[in-house]
């Protein structure tokens, strides 16, 4: 199998968000979307004052995508206008479909803001295809304890199965396309070798530490997009290292992006946005 080429690697830019900071490679001037995936914010890791605020993140709308949070530390709460509420703490993975239309928040869960404490965690958007971003909107939360873990051959390190399958071991989050997920975790010296399937887009994403990944030196909070062509991705640690790698099917869409909507025309942009206002997605009263 040949290693796929490295087209470039793109350093988050760093965002302040009120009183967080995020850093996004994506979109970037460099590329605005890795199809089908969409947006990555990676925030934190921030150390949170006791009795402080909150996330920035009131009731709002979301339609034609996906949301994905990976709690990396602290914990995250998730509340929506369908009933789902619920806190994921570090390990665990918050899977939101808005598919049709929904509103949620997201906020810190009380405890950590009396408290204090680090909070860090990424947040993915993945987009639906034409065929499914009316489909009905779902929440999966996942606590750390039920995402299953691989070890890498000769103890070189570990890797989270949220979703999709790795090696013979399938992630606990049902993805409605198929969607790949998880989190890597390499020792210093520990290396991967694997295979993306042909076709599929890979987002590949260094979090903390830096690597050699296909030859080519890549330091934290650093996206690489590939080529088309080539099936394997090596790594190499030159540091403790933490990746994120999801693969998905990309779908060769127009697509119409306006804030908190994805559609495919700005007709159906139009149309979100009249059905929110008029509470066809529902409503939500958060704390």
């Amino acid at each position: 199998m040949s290693l796929k080429t490295i087209r470039r690697r793109i350093v988050a830019e760093r965002l302040e968000q009120e009183h967080l900071t995020t850093y996004q490679p994506l979109p970037s001037r460099f590329a605005e979307q890795l199809d089908p995936f969409l947006l990555l914010h990676h925030t934190g890791p921030e150390e949170l004052e006791p009795h402080g605020r909150g996330l920035p993140f009131a009731p709002h709308p979301h339609r034609g995508f996906e949301t994905v949070t990976f709690v990396l530390a602290g914990a995250v709460r998730h509340h929506d206008s369908r009933g789902n509420t619920g806190v994921v703490g570090a390990g665990g993975v918050q899977w939101m479909t808005a598919g049709l239309g929904i509103v949620h928040s997201e906020n810190i869960p009380r405890e950590l803001r009396e408290t204090g404490g680090t909070l860090e965690y990424v947040q993915l958007w993945i987009n639906l295809p034409a065929r499914l971003k009316r489909t009905q909107p779902r929440y999966q939360g996942v606590a750390a304890a039920q995402i299953p873990l691989v070890t890498l051959p000769d103890d070189h390190g570990t890797v989270r199965v949220v979703a999709g399958r790795w090696q013979h071991v399938t992630g606990p989050v049902e993805s409605i396309t198929g969607i790949q997920a998880a989190v890597i975790h390499l020792k210093a010296g520990g290396q991967l070798r694997a295979a993306v399937e042909a076709g599929r887009t890979l987002l590949l994403y260094v979090l903390h530490g830096s690597a050699q990944v296909n030859g080519r030196a890549i330091g934290d909070r650093t996206l690489v997009e590939f080529e088309a062509e080539g099936e394997d991705v090596e790594v190499q640690a030159t540091e403790e290292t933490t990746l994120l790698w999801c693969t998905g099917q990309p779908y060769h869409e127009p697509v119409a992006w306006q804030g908190p909507y994805v559609m495919n025309t700005q007709t159906e942009l139009m149309e979100a946005m009249r059905d929110y206002r008029v509470g066809k997605m529902g409503m939500l009263f958060d704390e």
